[in-house]
C-alpha cells in the first residue's frame, strides 16, 4: 500500500507539503510483540497502518491491563506521536498484535507541517476527536455495562476483525483486554458455554451462536 493510500490527506496538500512529507517518511515492518510507545514519554512519530494490528491500552498499578482501543489496516496511531502536543501526557502503551506494515512520520517532519497546514491541522484534530470519542465509549462500557455484555461484545468484535468464529485466544487475554481477574473471565464463558453460546478448548474460543451472543451483548 503506497503513502497516499495510507495518509488520505496527502493528495490536498501542496507540491512543497507533499515532497516535505516524502523526504522524511519511512517505511516500517514491525514484528508482533514490538513495543511501538512504551510511556507518555516515548514519541515514534505518526504511525499509518498499512497491514497488521497494533493496541494500545493502560496498565494499572497493580498490572492490571484494559484495551483502549485496536489500529488495524489503514488506521492512523496518534499515540505514538503525542510529544507534539504537550497536553496529551499519559502512560498508554502501544504493541503490535500482529506482524505490521506502515509508514512513520517522525515528529521533526510532521510537527512543522501541522504547524503550517491547515489541511494537516484539521486531519490531527480528527484523529483526536475520533480516539476521545473511542476513550469515552470504553469509560461508559467498563461504568455502565454488566460484565456479560461487555465479554460478548468484545467476542463480536474480535469475530470480526479475525473474520472467522474461532477464536484463538487465551483467558488471560482476554482478561488482559477488558481490565478484569482471569478467574471472572473464566467464569463467565464457562456460562457462555453451558448456554449454548460457545464451546471451549484449549487456547480457544469458538462462537456457536452468533444471534444469542448478540442478544446477550444488547444488539
Amino acid at each position: 500500500m503506497d503513502f497516499a493510500e495510507c495518509f488520505p490527506v496527502y493528495n490536498r496538500l501542496g507540491k512543497e507539503e507533499q515532497s516535505l512529507l516524502m523526504s522524511g517518511v519511512v517505511f516500517r515492518k514491525i514484528k508482533k510483540g514490538t513495543i511501538i510507545r512504551g510511556g507518555a514519554n516515548d514519541c515514534t512519530g505518526l504511525v499509518l497502518i498499512c497491514s497488521g494490528q497494533l493496541r494500545a491500552y493502560i496498565v494499572s498499578d497493580e498490572g492490571k491491563e484494559v484495551t483502549i482501543y485496536r489500529l488495524l489496516d489503514r488506521d492512523v496511531c496518534l499515540l505514538s506521536a503525542s510529544c507534539m502536543m504537550p497536553s496529551m501526557q499519559f502512560d498508554v502503551t502501544v504493541t503490535a498484535e500482529k506482524d505490521t506494515e506502515a509508514w512513520i512520520i517522525p515528529i521533526k517532519v510532521y510537527k512543522p507541517l501541522m504547524d503550517s497546514s491547515a489541511q494537516i491541522a484539521n486531519y490531527t484534530n480528527e484523529l483526536l476527536c475520533t480516539r476521545f470519542t473511542e476513550v469515552m465509549w470504553l469509560i461508559e462500557q467498563i461504568l455502565w455495562k454488566s460484565f456479560d455484555k461487555r465479554l460478548a461484545l468484545f467476542l463480536i468484535d474480535e469475530c470480526n476483525i479475525e473474520d472467522t468464529s474461532i477464536l484463538h485466544i487465551t483467558h488471560e487475554q482476554i482478561a488482559s483486554h477488558l481490565g478484569k481477574a482471569r478467574e471472572v473471565v473464566t467464569r463467565m464463558l464457562k456460562y457462555f458455554h453451558n448456554e449454548g453460546v460457545v464451546r471451549l478448548t484449549r487456547g480457544a474460543v469458538i462462537v456457536t451462536d452468533h444471534n444469542k451472543l448478540k442478544k446477550i451483548a444488547g444488539l
